[in-house]
Parts: C-alpha cells; sequence; structure tokens
C-alpha cells in the first residue's frame, strides 16, 4: 500500500514558510520613526542654540551665558527619552484604564494655574505651574491625555455614540470645560489644538455626521465670538491681514513682518548656520514659536522642507499605525495613534502656518524642536505611545501574546 505524503515544495508550503520567515524578521519596533524623531529633537537642540546664542546680550536675558538655553535643552531631552521609555513600558490596556483619572487630574492642574500665587504668568499669560527646577504647562499635558480620554470615550460609548444626549453631549461639555479654562489663561492657540484632537477622534471612532457638522459650526462661531469680542486678539487678526502696514509692522504684526523677512533672507539654501540676522534681537521668541523663521533664514527652502518632510513621515506612520491596529480590534490603540498624528500634525501645521504668515500669530511651539521642557516631555512621552501600539501590532503579527 503507498501513501502520499504532503509535497513540502508546494506553493502553500513555500508561501507559509516565507510568512513566518517574515514576521521572524520583523523588527521589534519602529527604527525608522525612531530615528526620525531622534533627528527632529536633535535638529531642533543645534537650531535653538543658533536662535539664543546672541539673548544674553539683551537687559532681559542678561544673567544667562551664550549656552543658557541649548543647555537646557539637552537636559529636557535627555529627561524626556528616559521618560518616553518608560511609557513605552505600559501596556495599551494600562493606559486606557487610567484614560479618565489622568484627564481628571489634568483639569484639576488647569485650574489651579488660574488660582493667585500658584500659577505663573509670562507676558500677561498664566500658563504655568513653577516646581523651581522647571516649569510645567498643563495645557501640553491636555493634549496628550484629550488623546486617551477621547479615544477611551469612543470606544466606551460606541453604541451610542449617534445619541446626543448619551454619546454626543458629555464629550461635548467636558471639552467645553477644558476650552473655558484655558481661555481664562488665556491660550486660544492650545484650545484650538485640543478640539481638533477631540473633534478628529469623534469622527474617526464614528459620531453621527449631523452632530459632527453641527459641532463643528457652532466651534466655528464660538471662536469668532471670542475674536470679535477681544479688542485684542481683533487687532491681531487685522494685522496679520496687512502686516506690512507701517503701524502694523511696528506694532501687532511685528512679529510676523521679521519672520517673513527672514524667510525672505533664506531663499533657496540658506545665509548658512548661525548666520541669521533677524535673530539678533529682531524677531522676538525666535528660539520658541518662531524656530522654524531662523530656520528658513540659515538653511533656506530646503531646511524647511526638510522639516515638512520628517513631521509628514510621522504623521504619515501614526495613521498607519493606528489603522493596522483596528484591523486587528485593537480599536483604542488605533484611535490613540491617529490622535497622536492628528495632534503632532495640526500643531506643526499651526507653528508653521504663523511662521509663514499663513496663520495669525498664536503661541504655539514647534513640536519635538522648540526651546521649552513640557512641550518636548510630552511630545516625547506621546511618541512612546505611539510606538508602543506598534509594538503591540507586531507581538500578535508574530503570533505571540502581549
Amino acid at each position: 500500500m503507498k501513501f502520499a505524503f504532503p509535497s513540502f515544495s508546494s506553493a502553500a508550503a513555500q508561501k507559509a514558510v516565507t510568512s513566518l520567515d517574515q514576521r521572524s524578521k520583523m523588527m521589534a519596533y519602529d527604527q525608522p520613526l525612531v530615528w526620525v524623531v531622534v533627528l527632529l529633537m536633535l535638529f531642533g537642540m543645534v537650531m535653538v542654540y543658533s536662535a539664543s546664542i546672541s539673548l544674553p546680550d539683551s537687559p532681559k536675558y542678561a544673567r544667562y551665558d551664550n549656552a543658557h538655553f541649548v543647555t537646557r535643552q539637552a537636559m529636557f531631552i535627555s529627561v524626556s527619552l528616559i521618560a518616553g521609555l518608560l511609557a513605552f513600558r505600559v501596556r495599551m490596556e494600562t493606559w486606557q484604564k487610567l484614560a479618565p483619572y489622568l484627564f481628571v487630574a489634568t483639569l484639576i492642574l488647569l485650574v489651579l494655574v488660574l488660582v493667585p500665587g500658584v500659577g505663573k504668568g509670562v507676558n500677561g499669560a498664566r500658563r504655568w505651574l513653577s516646581f523651581k527646577v522647571f516649569n510645567l504647562q498643563p495645557s501640553e499635558l491636555m493634549k496628550l491625555f484629550v488623546v486617551l480620554y477621547a479615544a477611551d470615550y469612543t470606544v466606551r460609548k460606541q453604541q451610542v455614540m449617534h445619541k446626543l444626549t448619551k454619546g454626543f453631549m458629555p464629550m461635548t461639555l467636558a471639552i467645553g470645560f477644558v476650552g473655558l479654562l484655558l481661555l481664562l489663561e488665556p491660550d486660544l492657540g492650545a484650545f484650538g489644538v485640543i478640539v481638533c484632537i477631540a473633534m478628529g477622534i469623534l469622527f474617526l471612532g464614528g459620531i453621527n455626521g449631523i452632530w459632527f457638522g453641527g459641532i463643528g459650526a457652532t466651534l466655528v462661531g464660538i471662536f469668532s465670538m471670542v475674536i470679535l469680542l477681544s479688542p485684542w486678539r481683533r487687532e491681531r487678526i487685522f494685522a496679520y491681514l496687512n502686516p506690512w502696514e507701517e503701524e502694523n509692522a511696528l506694532g501687532k504684526a511685528y512679529q510676523l513682518s521679521h519672520s517673513l523677512i527672514a524667510f525672505g533672507r533664506g531663499e533657496l539654501f540658506g545665509v548658512g548656520l548661525g548666520g541669521s540676522v533677524e535673530k539678533l534681537h529682531y524677531l522676538p521668541e525666535a528660539h520658541t514659536d518662531f524656530l522654524l523663521a531662523v530656520i528658513g533664514e540659515e538653511l533656506g527652502f530646503v531646511g524647511v522642507f526638510v522639516v515638512i518632510a520628517l513631521f509628514y513621515w510621522i504623521i504619515k506612520r501614526s495613521f498607519e499605525i493606528g489603522r493596522q491596529a483596528i484591523a486587528m480590534d485593537l480599536t483604542f490603540a488605533g484611535l490613540v495613534a491617529k490622535g497622536i498624528g492628528i495632534w503632532i500634525g495640526v500643531q506643526a501645521f499651526i507653528n508653521m502656518g504663523v511662521n509663514l504668515g499663513l496663520l495669525p500669530t498664536k503661541g504655539l511651539t514647534l513640536p519635538l524642536m522648540s526651546y521649552g521642557g513640557s512641550g518636548v516631555l510630552i511630545n516625547c512621552i506621546g511618541l512612546a505611545i505611539l510606538l508602543r501600539i506598534d509594538y503591540e501590532n507586531r507581538v500578535l503579527m508574530r503570533g505571540g501574546r502581549i
């Protein structure tokens, strides 16, 4: 009697072996994404040094040395990388359980910022809590934790998201309360980013189209009223529309006009690293909000294009990782990944738009690059969570357990 054994040279067997081999060779994490993030932070540190090296010549920063800001930025990056490594070790299941508590805790911090004697004010805005060693900006924390909270809320309320009272209204009230606290600081820019994050996640989570359109129109109306009822915001908008008018160029549009001059001087390849003239006390906040203008002046269109391309890579990978997680029924993780992409993308877009004169001037930093401890720290933690989602995706694709 003859027995027929299956042929291991068959196409099906070869395909199975190839698939197994590919899974075994799959990296445990997204190495290109890690390198892009590190490259942006190191590039930002170099540009912070270039943009801030002349600041000690002014009376305001006379007690600092030339390397003060770059030294602190290097310290911020070091601490942020350590925090990112710790955040990466936390499972997404744990982040989902903690999401509501982190959101409420950050709300409390936003309230504390407004308490006289507790919150720290700078340039007329009260946005920081001072811990002597560093200043914490709760609005930066809220950008990350609203991603987690909105994703968790969408998953929990999936069955009633189409209903006004049970699905839509509670989230609207929560974000509205956050907005009220941020407008009292005031920090309209952070409120805009947080609203975009929450709305984006709700949209991706399947919110009723009518409610989504309604809240969108309502928010446009609210932002318009805030601007119309605030004389100094209204003046800034009009100045943005015509920055070259003499009164505007020397007043409300002073930063914008000098930012545009910086880009104009940079042309294609820039005037050379360290060669910026605008950073020599002409362009205020060159090392924070207007870092891109210094990049444009010193490295030209090529330098700005590289920065935009790197941010595009991060956003693209965020949505790819999120789509992959949702395909494996990891809905919370998928929404968080896409929410992080929305957060980084919207904030980078607003900062670049302000620098280039496409949007009215707002106090938003360039993620991962601008000087500031809170921003870099929260950006690193957010991207570490993104890498964790990708890691869990890869483990499951190998057939393992998280």
